[in-house]
């Protein structure tokens, strides 16, 4: 009897216990994603290129017949430099506004040959020019926002109003003497590198 009602007691309490808390299972959690910062890439080359013909046009004289100035001279610009990747450095006037940029390189009868006017945008356009109340022959180098040289318009006469330009979006144009560009072997997908800019 005594037997008895020890098992009872112990059926008992063991049905009075209870059950264990359930345990989650162990999982690990993922590694955090770290994403890097994107880079801008190098440029790898100049992105739109307008080759130069084997020939180049015909030479031309200066104007004999030049306007006289109406404002008694240039204006005071800043000034830069344009250094080529070939080792040809000039020293520019640079041409940072519209009304600079619209009297550009007007009613001067001479450039030296280390010098250039540099014509600026913040933003990539097609650009034209024309050589109106300009008395001397040039060379035009448009030249992209990575300082690329898109293309070069040579030789421009005196005081046409043709539009010249070439079909490339450029930030720059450095307008020098007519003939440079082929005379220091500058040709269309050079490179160059330009101090000076307010925003560079």
């Amino acid at each position: 009897m005594r037997s008895l009602a020890i098992a009872a007691l112990v059926v008992l309490t063991a049905c009075d216990k209870a059950p264990p808390e359930p345990v989650a299972p162990s999982r690990s959690l993922p590694e955090p994603v770290v994403r890097a910062e994107p880079k801008t890439p190098e440029p790898t080359g100049p992105r739109c290129v307008h080759p130069l013909p084997d020939e180049p046009p015909p030479p031309v004289e200066p104007a004999s017949n030049c306007p006289a100035d109406p404002e008694g001279g240039p204006p005071k610009v800043p000034t830069g430099i344009v250094e080529f990747e070939k080792g040809k450095r000039l020293e520019v006037e640079l041409m940072l506004n519209d009304v600079h940029r619209a009297r550009g390189m007007m009613f001067r009868t001479a450039l030296d040959d280390d010098r250039g006017m540099l014509f600026a945008w913040r933003t990539p356009a097609y650009r034209s020019f024309w050589m109106r109340n300009t008395c001397i022959p040039l060379d035009m180098l448009f030249i992209d926002a990575e300082g690329y040289v898109a293309g070069i318009v040579e030789n421009a006469a005196p005081l046409s109003e043709d539009s010249r330009g070439v079909d490339c979006r450029v930030n720059y144009v450095l307008e020098v003497n007519a003939g440079w560009a082929r005379k220091h072997g500058i040709v269309p997908g050079d490179r160059v590198r330009i101090e000076g800019l307010p925003w560079s």
